[in-house]
C-alpha cells in the first residue's frame, strides 16, 4: 500500500495533470467544444470558467478571457478562427439532447 501523500505534494501532481490535461486539449483542435459537451458534459470554456472561479475563491481577480487564453494556448478569438468548425445538425442535436438531461438530473 502506497503512503499518504502530503497536500503539498498532492497539490503538486494535481497542477501537473491540469497542464497535461491542458497539454492534450490544445494537441486535439480537431476535437470541438460541443463533441466534449456532448460526450463528458463540460468543454474548454468550462474549464475556463472553473479557472475563473478557483481564482476568485483564493481572492485573486482574473477575467474569462485571459482564463480561456490559459485554457487554449492562445486569444480565444484566434483559436476560434482557426479550429472551430461550424457544428453539424447532428452535433446541434446530441447537444439539445444532453441539455434537456442535464436540466431534468
Amino acid at each position: 500500500m502506497s503512503e499518504p501523500i502530503n497536500d503539498l505534494d498532492r497539490l503538486e501532481i494535481e497542477a501537473a495533470v491540469f497542464r497535461k490535461l491542458l497539454e492534450h486539449l490544445r494537441a486535439k483542435s480537431d476535437v470541438q467544444n460541443i463533441d466534449l459537451m456532448n460526450l463528458a458534459d463540460f468543454c474548454r470554456n468550462c474549464l475556463s470558467k472553473w479557472y475563473v472561479a478557483a481564482a476568485e475563491d483564493r481572492g485573486i481577480e482574473i477575467e474569462y478571457e485571459r482564463a480561456r487564453e490559459v485554457v487554449y494556448g492562445m486569444p480565444y478569438t484566434e483559436w476560434k478562427a482557426r479550429f472551430q468548425k461550424e457544428a453539424t445538425p447532428e452535433q446541434l442535436k446530441a447537444f439539445a439532447e444532453s441539455s434537456k438531461r442535464r436540466e431534468n438530473e
